[in-house]
């Protein structure tokens, strides 16, 4: 299973870095993809990086102020997130894929975790 924390209620500007610790399975078999649920809207793929840590992949909307990364020895991949704006508020989710695609499917993840709260006030 994949456990997501370090979600919580930051102002405009501020940072806030989510884990997503693996446990049951081997994290370095997998690309491990980060997405966000706003309310009422769908999923959006935020980020993504390879098995290896050799690439990684952003949406527009994060390029810059997010850096996605992890740590296969600890089973744990991260997401930094940086200058959050009130439009990153969501719950956001990690998710383990045989290859780096920010395209949500439903269904479709080898693991996906329970997701952890996100809220950036104005």
């Amino acid at each position: 299973q994949l456990v997501e924390s370090g979600g919580g209620l930051v102002q405009t500007g501020n940072s806030l870095k989510l884990s997503c610790a693996a446990s049951g399975f081997t994290l370095g078999f997998y690309d491990m993809a980060w997405f966000r649920q706003a309310p009422g809207k769908e999923h959006e793929g935020v980020a993504c990086i390879s098995a290896n840590n050799s690439s990684t992949i952003y949406a527009d909307s994060v390029k810059g102020r997010f850096t996605v990364s992890r740590d296969n020895a600890k089973g744990t991949a991260y997401l930094q997130m940086n200058s959050l704006q009130p439009e990153d508020t969501g719950v956001y989710y990690c998710a383990a894929e045989d290859a780096c695609d920010l395209k949500y499917r439903r269904g479709w993840y080898d693991y996906w975790g329970q997701g952890t709260q996100v809220t950036v006030s104005s």
